[in-house]
């Protein structure tokens, strides 16, 4: 079996041809590891000759791996490596390179995409390694690192996005798990993504796909064109990719088109228009029928489409609102992207070949995040003619914005990849080389809509009357008689103009590096085979820039701040690798690189090493492997050049709260201040901050006992340490919370920093209460360490039928063993699979496929399945527990996608899918109370539901 994948890596590559974009695909496990176009010797450039027929030889029995700087007589070697083949991609329903990854067994974290409101990179998508940090994985395109988005996942870390790449210039994409960084130098310390583009065509082609959602909205059109040319030495390779598809609306599925009717509470309808007691009411709200005598709601009902009208909220009274305002966010962003992709080669002479990649995308994302981040909010005040000290809210609707559609965040990325080399042997030796310059560029423009400060303030003041000096009774508000008709009362389009308009921030990120290699892969003769040997040099530099729009961080947008930061340095990097085939059975490969970063007039460097082993006591029916080594994470950029920057946001005063008797089961019924507390927070970067460091190792094995069948098992070791975080504002208040009721030990380091970092000033709440919170500092830190163990398995067979063509399957499973975390120095460990506030994460997932090829490769039908394992429910996450009533795990959620092709003509391919065939939505949470629009954990799950694709690809005849 062996064998024959490495006759067809090898006949590809001496070809220099790649498989069509439909039927002609090499099938999965015929090339199953073979990596990027890498500089080596593996591979002769069209036309290439040589008189040393040995050496042509010598070439042939070699491969580029992904993992490795040197050429492999293996495929499978002592780092597993996990591949998706293009005709996987796509005969497994995967509409898109993110969903793919995000598919995978060893994707099990938590992570922000489109579908969290508010978050800070709705347009981008990204991944976790078996729970670890999204910003823990290297994204490398053809071998040569992927450039960071501008903009920060959860506002503080530099990280890859995924959500543009193009699905049909994908050749394949290799997965390692475990460290990497002694080959890949920083972040690859949770593993390694390489996504290795299409080199060459056979052929032109046009691919064309529609999609659409049986729940509405996501309507899906792309178009596809590539082709290849060669002018005797010159070889390109050129495609064009267009893709728009349709935002799925909240209103658009029936979880999340209103409040939650299932939950712990009765739904509750939002608060557009309330007046809140602040003293004499105990929090209650004052009825729109007192304050606006025979009219009360009437004046607001066409808000909403409709549907707002005047609710009571058990126990705290009326005001008018809609169940049915969460419809007005997004849950899937619109999209259009073009990509645009060339390849070329140049065969100057017998050892040397030019070679350029270039891949340029435009992505163009809008998103809305909702009617929960569009309101007024009045300062507290005194009314003397309720004789009580009140606020007053309003949240805007789409009939008085004209339409949410049209008030839409756009965020527009152009962003460039391109590398330029020449690589080649060294006369007739067995030493190759590849110097290789490598740029990349991303550019983010970020126009959000916003409301003005002093013009929002200045329209409601008019509601609010003049103010009439201090209340009575020393209390230091204002005193105002509002116009209460003229609030119960919609605004007109043109006055929500005079006081709403858009931002544009614009950010980018820029990298280059110059990159010499030399391979030796017979360096001299072992008892097992030749050894090989391979060095690198590297150096370059790197920039990040974040400029918000300037009005941002001058308070100009109402209750809206923003991050700012700029920086860069400079890298250099050498790296060596060597493998020993010491005996037939045994295999040694060891590698080590030293980084090291210039910045701001200091330097960071690091060493890191890896030792692997490879033992096949029986051939090739069994190899068991391990591997062991270390890997690091510089300070980012934002890391260290992130500036102060303050940012307005609510939390619930959990301390408070508990006081007065709301915890776990009822904090959402916890008084109006007290649920939703206004403070202000600050963070930045730290030039302190050290890099991360981890130990990794892997023991597993691979047994292909009979032709067509493989089984791996591989285990996996994190130990990490020196983690850099943003503080959680929620988890500081809830630990704060904990650490004074006696919940944890106050005089521990956590408990300490949670109580300095949690600001409290001004007044008792009440008897037996402490101060609002006012303020909560969030920096980044190193916290101490992490450890994780997980297992990963994958089968694979592939079965000749005969005259009924050929079966494959494949499938894999994943489980996390052990995941804990160790927040301070002196703190406990955390135990992250027991402890659901800390982590969501799924402690297993397992997928597989089953597919069918007809004869003639006419027909093919595959079924792709995957089963995401139990994750925590929603008082499972606010108890840290499973102990307290309500709490509990959810049920694992499986969804199915089937695909049909078929091909009516030689050149013609028609296929047919249907993703989430069941149409199964999260699983249903009835923990959730009835004030949440969104019932699932959007880090987890979404609500997309079923997807129907027709897709035609059509290959021209070959006339050159």
């Amino acid at each position: 079996m062996l064998k024959s994948k490495l006759a067809v890596a090898v006949v590809a590559a001496l070809a220099f041809g790649c498989a069509s974009t439909y039927a002609g695909n090499v099938q999965a496990g015929d090339s199953t590891n073979v990596a990027q176009d890498a500089p080596s010797t593996s591979q002769s450039a069209s036309g290439t000759s040589s008189d040393d027929t040995s050496k042509k030889v010598r070439k042939l029995e070699t491969v580029s791996v992904t993992g490795s700087l040197i050429p492999q007589t293996q495929v499978e070697t002592s780092k597993p490596i996990i591949t998706i083949t293009a005709k996987q991609l796509k005969d497994r329903g995967f509409t898109s390179v993110a969903d793919a990854l995000q598919a995978g067994t060893f994707a099990t974290g938590s992570v922000v995409g489109p579908n969290y409101s508010g978050g800070f990179t709705q347009s981008a998508k990204t991944l976790s390694f078996f729970g670890l940090d999204p910003s823990y994985t290297k994204y490398l395109i053809d071998g040569l690192p992927m450039g960071d988005f501008p903009a920060l996942y959860n506002g503080s870390e530099a990280f890859n996005n995924l959500a543009s790449i193009p699905l049909e210039m994908i050749d394949h994409i290799d997965i390692l798990p475990g460290g990497q960084s002694s080959i890949y130098g920083s972040d690859a310390i949770a593993g390694v993504v390489n996504i290795v583009l299409k080199k060459t065509l056979d052929a032109p082609v046009v691919d064309v796909r529609f999609g659409w959602h049986t729940g509405g909205g996501g309507a899906d059109r792309r178009v596809y064109a590539a082709d290849g040319f060669t002018w005797g030495k010159l070889n390109v390779v050129a495609g064009i990719q267009y893709e728009s598809i349709e935002p799925i609306w909240n209103f658009d599925r029936s979880l999340t088109r209103q409040y939650f009717t299932q939950g712990t509470s009765p739904a509750t309808a939002s608060r557009d228009y309330l007046v809140l007691s602040e003293t004499k009411l105990a929090n209650a709200y004052y009825s729109p029928n007192d304050l606006n005598p025979g009219v009360g709601c009437s004046a607001v009902t066409g808000q909403f489409g409709g549907t707002e009208q005047l609710h009571n909220r058990r126990g705290r009274g009326e005001y008018c609102g809609s169940l049915y305002s969460p419809g007005y966010a997004t849950q899937a962003n619109k999209q259009n992207t073009v990509n645009f992709y060339t390849h070329a080669t140049y065969d100057l002479n017998s050892n040397v070949q030019f070679y350029e990649t270039l891949l340029y995308t435009y992505d163009q994302q809008k998103i809305s995040p909702g009617a929960n981040f569009l309101f007024w909010n009045s300062p507290i005040f005194y009314d003397p003619k309720l004789d009580d000290y009140v606020l007053a809210q309003h949240a805007f609707s789409p009939e008085e914005a004209g339409g949410f559609q049209h008030i839409m965040n756009n965020n527009v990325e152009n962003s460039v990849y391109l590398s330029l080399g020449a690589k080649g042997n060294f006369g007739e030796s067995n030493w190759g080389y590849d110097v290789t310059f490598n740029h990349s560029e991303d550019h983010l423009q970020a126009r959000s809509f916003q409301r003005w400060t002093t013009a929002i303030n200045n329209y409601f003041g008019k509601i609010l009357g003049p103010n009439q000096g201090l209340d009575p009774y020393g209390g230091g508000f204002p005193t105002y008689e509002p116009d209460y008709k003229a609030f119960f009362t919609p605004i007109s389009r043109s006055d929500f103009r005079s006081f709403t308009g858009f931002t544009e921030s614009y950010s980018k990120t820029w990298d280059n590096m110059l990159r010499t290699q030399v391979t030796n892969a017979s360096l001299f003769s072992l008892p097992g085979g030749d050894a090989g040997i391979a060095a690198v040099i590297e150096g370059g530099n790197q920039g990040w820039n974040y400029s918000p729009d300037a009005r941002t961080l001058s308070g100009e947008t109402y209750q809206v701040t923003d991050v700012a930061g700029a920086g860069h340095r400079s890298r250099y990097a050498g790296t060596v690798e060597f493998n020993a085939p010491l005996f037939k059975m045994l295999t040694a490969d060891v590698s080590g690189r030293y980084d090291g970063y210039n910045v701001a007039g200091g330097s960071i460097g690091h060493a890191t090493y890896n030792i692997g082993l490879e033992f096949r006591p029986f051939g090739d029916l069994l190899l068991l492997r391990g591997s062991y080594g270390t890997a690091f994470k510089a300070p980012t950029l934002p890391d260290e050049f992130q500036g102060p920057s303050g940012y307005y946001n609510s939390v619930t005063d959990y301390y408070n709260c508990a006081k007065l008797g709301y915890t776990v089961g009822n904090i959402a019924n916890c008084p109006g201040q007290l649920s939703s507390e206004q403070f202000f927070g600050q963070q930045s970067g730290n030039a302190k901050l050290q890099p991360i460091v981890a130990k990794t190792f892997s023991l597993g094995f691979v047994l292909s006992p009979f032709e067509g069948f493989s089984l791996k098992s591989d285990y996996y070791h994190y130990n990490i340490r020196n983690e850099v975080q943003v503080q959680s504002f929620d988890f500081l208040a809830q630990t704060e919370a904990n650490c004074r009721l006696g919940v944890f030990d106050a005089t521990s380091p956590s408990c300490q920093e949670a109580m300095a970092k949690v600001i409290r000033s001004g007044t008792a709440l009440g008897p037996g209460l402490l101060p609002p919170i006012t303020q909560i500092l969030t920096p980044k830190v190193n916290v101490a360490r992490e450890y994780l163990n997980a297992l990963l398995t994958e089968v694979d067979y592939v079965h000749d039928i005969g005259a009924y063509g050929s079966i494959s399957m494949k499938t894999s499973w994943s489980d996390i063993l052990t995941h804990r975390q160790q927040l301070l120095p002196g703190d406990p460990f955390i135990n992250l699979l027991r402890s659901p506030y800390y982590s969501t994460e799924f402690k297993s997932r397992v997928d597989g496929s089953i597919g069918w090829l007809s004869p003639t490769q006419a027909w093919g039908v595959t079924v792709y399945g995957i089963r995401d394992g139990a994750s925590p429910n929603y008082l499972a996450t606010i108890a840290n527990n499973y102990t307290t009533p309500g709490t509990g795990t959810l049920p694992p959620w499986i969804r199915y996608n089937i695909t049909a092709s078929y091909s009516p003509i030689k050149n013609l391919a028609i296929t047919f899918e249907i993703d989430n065939v069941f149409n199964k939505m999260p699983p249903l949470d009835r923990s959730y109370p009835g004030t949440e629009g969104a019932p699932f954990n959007s880090l987890n799950y979404d609500v997309n539901g079923r997807e129907f694709l027709i897709e035609a690809t059509y290959k021209f005849s070959n006339n050159k």
